[in-house]
């Protein structure tokens, strides 16, 4: 159980206590607690009683319900809160514009008490009549019921991952197969997927035999394969075959519905590889990240298919945060885990600007402090550099929050949108225009807002953004979060094509997200990056040479 986990556990106790009117210096208490063991610099499952109460902000009583959490799953006042809360309740306390005082009008008032019942009640117009609704919250509510339901199923690339790895290896042991891989969306490295797919060459009674005993409740066999769902919920469908036929039928499994068929099947027959299918249709070898019909095909048949980048090719990370304003680890922790554990040459610091209150955003004398700590960690820290940088909030207007004699002292300045998500693609096109065209503005930060399977980013003219772009040389962040991953895939190729350079960042608050940039790489080869295209596979002078000039 990760620290996130804790946190949400505690953040549900104190939203059920205020939907039940518990005491509201109890409900603040446990709200209080959620915040700051988010903040916690180690793990909590692991950590001694001692080790987490002696944390600034929780107390003893804090630290024997995070042990009893990591212990049993959850703490006393939780499950006295969970026993008297309809179930569809908590189902509403997930939807976007409901929290606690809404709900409690909603189950109270209007006797509703699942989502089901609340979207009914919307689509007949009767949420306008509870107090503190209007026709606008009722619609937003509807949008966002109505997103959800259109996820449901669905679930993050990253939140699976371990999960994948961990039955591919089970497979792996208790079956002995020759031959076996990933396949599907999951192989493509999809950032959302409704199933992990796995090929492989093993007996089929066996096989059967295996799930059934390891999953017995949740087994299904299908025409193609047989599917299951693990202990976490996780969806998984299992393919066999041949050892003969495994290359021919991996082939057919990864790639999307469109790449597939636009094969030649006669030619797609039971050769030693995937390299040797593609070369008997007359093309190159494409990465399973490419297979998705776009237009890979005619780049393998022409031999112009791009190298995509690697881990490996990344020289450094820009758009980080340190405890300066929201972050959990300080700016030489940050640093320090960059230089020694991650290999890189250089460290982009991008605190939030002073319009973010909510993130402890750095006033102007903050940001010469931050300034004057830089300037000593890059003496000790040499020849590895930390650059300068600020996440500055993209106004309603599209002016960045900082004077233009501020934002001169960066070295470089990602401009980002956090708040008015709701314009319309005309409103936020323009905003994010003009915002571009800012002379200080060197990387759009996470262009839609989008958050994956909660929050689908507001409406933009991608074209005019991207065109925008390449006219006044602004980098456009693919940001590595995995909610996240925005600029989406699909509009890369787009970029390229412009002459645009993006940049992988892992908008990292903590030093293991730093990580996230794995799944920065991830979308970015779907998207056809080569190292070329990428802002932060420059070499320490080469990104010094850029910032310089851009600030010229």
């Amino acid at each position: 159980m990760d620290n996130k986990t804790i946190a949400k556990k505690f953040k549900l106790c104190s939203q059920l206590m205020e939907l039940h009117n518990e005491n509201p210096f109890r409900t603040k208490a446990i709200a209080s607690a959620s915040f700051k063991l988010d903040k916690v610099p180690f793990l909590l499952e692991t950590a001694s009683f001692e080790e987490i109460s002696s944390q600034p902000g929780i107390g003893k009583s804090t630290a024997e319900k995070v042990k009893k959490l990591a212990e049993t799953g959850s703490f006393d006042e939780l499950d006295a809160m969970l026993s008297i809360t309809p179930e569809g309740l908590l189902e509403m306390l997930n939807i976007k514009g409901l929290g606690p005082k809404k709900i409690q009008i909603i189950w109270n008032d209007l006797q509703i008490e699942s989502v089901g019942e609340l979207l009914y009640a919307c689509n007949e117009n009767r949420l306008i009549e509870a107090k503190g609704f209007g026709l606008k919250t009722q619609e937003d509510i509807k949008k966002s019921i109505e997103f959800s339901i259109s996820n449901e199923g669905w679930f993050l690339y990253a939140k699976v991952l371990s999960h994948a790895e961990k039955l591919f290896t089970k497979l792996q042991k208790s079956l002995s197969p020759t031959l076996i891989s990933f396949t599907g969306d999951f192989r493509r490295k999809c950032e959302v997927l409704s199933s992990v797919d796995i090929l492989l060459d093993a007996d089929k009674n066996s096989t059967l035999t295996y799930l059934n005993t390891n999953y017995p409740n949740s087994l299904k066999e299908e025409i193609e394969y047989t599917a299951l769902r693990d202990e976490n919920g996780f969806s998984f469908h299992i393919y066999l075959t041949t050892t003969g036929d495994f290359h021919k039928n991996l082939l057919l499994t990864t790639g999307s519905k469109k790449h597939v068929e636009g094969l030649n099947h006669d030619l797609i027959t039971a050769l030693a590889s995937e390299q040797a299918l593609y070369m008997a249709q007359g093309m190159d070898y494409i990465e399973p990240e490419l297979r998705e019909g776009l237009n890979e095909i005619i780049l393998a048949k022409a031999h112009e298919l791009p190298i995509l980048i690697n881990f490996d090719d990344l020289k450094g990370t820009l758009h980080n945060h340190s405890t300066y304003s929201d972050g959990v680890h300080s700016l030489a922790e940050m640093a320090r885990y960059c230089k020694d554990e991650l290999g890189l040459n250089y460290f982009g610091i991008c605190d939030h600007s002073k319009t973010a209150v909510y993130a402890n955003g750095l006033s102007i004398e903050r940001v010469q402090k931050q300034w004057e700590e830089i300037d000593l960690l890059n003496q000790e820290l040499a020849p590895f550099k930390i650059f300068k940088g600020i996440e500055s909030d993209i106004l309603g207007d599209g002016s960045l929050d900082y004077p233009d004699e501020v934002l001169a002292g960066f070295d470089f300045v990602v401009a980002s949108v956090h708040s008015n998500l709701k314009m319309d693609e005309e409103k936020a096109t323009s905003r994010l225009l003009k915002a571009i065209e800012n002379p200080y503005t060197t990387i759009l930060g996470h262009p839609t807002g989008r958050l994956l399977l909660s929050r689908s980013g507001y409406p933009l003219d991608y074209k005019k953004i991207i065109d925008a772009c390449a006219v006044n040389n602004v980098v456009i962040e693919i940001n590595a979060n995995p909610l996240r991953l925005d600029l989406d895939w699909r509009w890369h190729r787009y970029a390229i094509e412009k002459g645009v350079l993006l940049a992988i960042n892992p908008d990292a608050h903590r030093t293991e997200g730093l990580k996230d940039m794995h799944y920065g790489i991830f979308v970015a080869r779907k998207g056809g990056l080569s190292v070329k295209n990428c802002l932060n596979s420059f070499s320490l002078s080469e990104i010094e040479d850029f910032f310089n000039k851009k600030k010229k």
